[in-house]
């Protein structure tokens, strides 16, 4: 059995009893990165073997991992926060195991863009959730189709990269269109700003952006 497992965006009591339940019940979990997983369930008491599974090796680790579970091992997955392959490693493993029969159970839980998506006071009826865009190749294509689009658009963004989006989405979408920008969420510092791009850009470039970004943008009326 594979089981992914939302864990809290921030607040650690952001977790369900059944998750709890199941990272206790697990032969082992594969982790984005162990050093924050570890935090969490050290923080729950919560002692099973811990292993790495990212972007950067689930390639590699594949095979031995669809092996295991096929020789009857349970295994958990979970990311840094959130829902496994919510903008985070889980498709290619979660792939294979339905391939090769493997029982594959996802756990409802944390995902940051459904409480800013619903905190932004844009439409929540229809949706698109983009995730992170690209950097480079298919960017600007990308961003033209979406001008075009009248459902809400969401994204995810670095805090570094933010005042740099906004203001590129003023220049594709109009200065004028809607937005939403939430960051830190459920944690101390949590903040949304409401406006339009070019307010919500003004407002952020006057200080230093920490944390995790949401961005929602309203579709095209």
């Amino acid at each position: 059995m594979l089981y992914l497992v939302p864990t809290p965006i921030g607040n650690l009591q952001d977790i369900t009893l059944r998750a709890l339940e199941i990272l206790r019940s697990v032969d082992l979990i594969l982790a984005e990165d162990t050093r924050t997983s570890s935090v969490l369930l050290k923080h729950y008491s919560i002692d099973k073997p811990i292993t790495p599974y990212h972007q950067h090796n689930e390639h590699q680790v594949l095979t031995h991992l669809v092996n295991q579970l096929m020789g009857g091992k349970k295994m958990a997955m979970v990311t840094d926060a959130g829902t496994p392959g919510i903008s985070d490693p889980a498709f290619l493993l979660v792939r294979e195991a339905i391939r090769v029969g493997v029982p594959v159970e996802t756990l409802p839980g944390a995902t940051a863009f459904v409480p800013a998506l619903v905190n932004s006071g844009i439409p929540t009826n229809r949706f698109c959730f983009e995730g992170f865009l690209p950097q480079k190749k298919g960017r600007q294509t990308l961003l033209k189709q979406l001008a075009e689009e009248p459902r809400t658009l969401v994204f995810y963004e670095s805090p570094h990269r933010l005042v740099k989006t906004l203001v590129e989405f003023q220049t594709v979408f109009g200065a004028a269109r809607r937005c939403s920008v939430s960051r830190e969420l459920t944690k101390l510092h949590e903040e949304t700003v409401r406006g339009t791009l070019q307010e919500v850009a003004d407002h952020f470039n006057e200080k230093t952006v920490k944390g995790e970004i949401v961005i929602v943008v309203a579709g095209k009326e």
